[in-house]
């Protein structure tokens, strides 16, 4: 079953000259956004970050984000299936302008905040490339904008890549209850999926009686799934087509954390990850060394 209070399929958040346009208010909670823009060669958009800070992060192209006087050129990457990329970070409350030479499609994650903190630049090469699971569960984390990577208010955001035929996201696990091991946090999933008719499919399921977000979704690239609450994953790549999701997360945690809950009926196949290698196609990539 799809919920469509939780898909968004591609083009159905269309907004104010963004690809994908997601805010508190549209998505019915009160922290995570994401926003895709799609430039031309040459052309400039401008916006304001009003409460929330962002993260400038290219999926394809490279641009350059102007902000409180500075300007960070970001070289960005091909695609997301081709390398990890450097970013651009910028605080609530400020006038921002990304121009791309020539062109290409950039994510803008987003999260209502209340500290300002100062403009940055994010380099590739400091990026950390996780390898998570082992079999047919791994996959690839860059931690682009993780908690204990990168410092924000609130604002958490990883990219995933999954390897044709692997599961990620498993076992299933949630973060919406504020207690010890776990912090809330709302989550966006943004899909892209290597080859034009590639598809992938997301699970999310009720986590408790108060908890009723269900989601059974086939994704294709560009689609996008809420998450306020409950059980997520699988994230499942079809044989013969890799899948990438952008993970943007943000809550009213007094700590910035991303603490997870398994689902206890599948928490169990953790245990059986010390006994499997990891895919041997991962890393589909690393960052680079030095300094870009």
């Amino acid at each position: 079953m799809t919920d469509n209070a939780f898909y968004r399929p591609a083009g159905t958040t269309a907004r104010d000259g963004y690809t994908t346009y997601v805010d508190p208010e549209s998505a019915g909670w009160g922290y995570s956004s994401l926003r895709v823009l799609e430039l031309a060669a040459g052309e400039r958009h401008e916006l304001s970050t009003g409460d929330s800070e962002w993260i400038v992060l290219p999926l394809a192209g490279g641009c350059e984000v102007s902000c409180d006087g500075e300007t960070f050129r970001l070289d960005g990457r091909e695609s997301v299936f081709k390398g990890v990329t450097d970013f651009a970070y910028v605080p609530r409350d400020a006038d921002v302008a990304i121009t791309s030479a020539e062109g290409g499609r950039f994510a803008l994650t987003g999260a209502k905040c209340e500290n300002r903190l100062p403009a940055r630049y994010g380099p590739a090469s400091g990026v950390p490339v996780e390898l998570r699971g082992a079999g047919q569960a791994s996959r690839q984390v860059n931690n682009f904008g993780a908690a204990h990577v990168f410092e924000a208010d609130r604002l958490i955001a990883v990219e995933v890549l999954t390897p044709s035929g692997n599961w990620s996201s498993f076992p299933p696990h949630k973060h919406d209850t504020e207690r010890e091991g776990e912090s809330q946090l709302e989550e966006i999933y943004y899909f892209e999926i290597a080859g034009a008719e590639g598809v992938g499919y997301q699970r999310v399921y009720p986590s408790g009686p108060d908890h009723t977000t269900d989601v059974l979704a086939e994704v294709r690239g560009g689609d996008v799934v809420l998450i306020p609450d409950g059980w997520h994953g699988p994230s499942m790549a079809v044989p013969g087509y890799d899948m990438y999701y952008l993970n943007v997360m943000a809550g009213p945690s007094p700590d910035r954390a991303w603490l997870i809950c398994d689902d206890p009926a599948h928490a169990w196949v953790r245990g059986t990850w010390g006994d499997q290698p990891v895919d041997s196609r991962l890393p589909l990539y690393t960052a680079p060394e030095g300094d870009q």
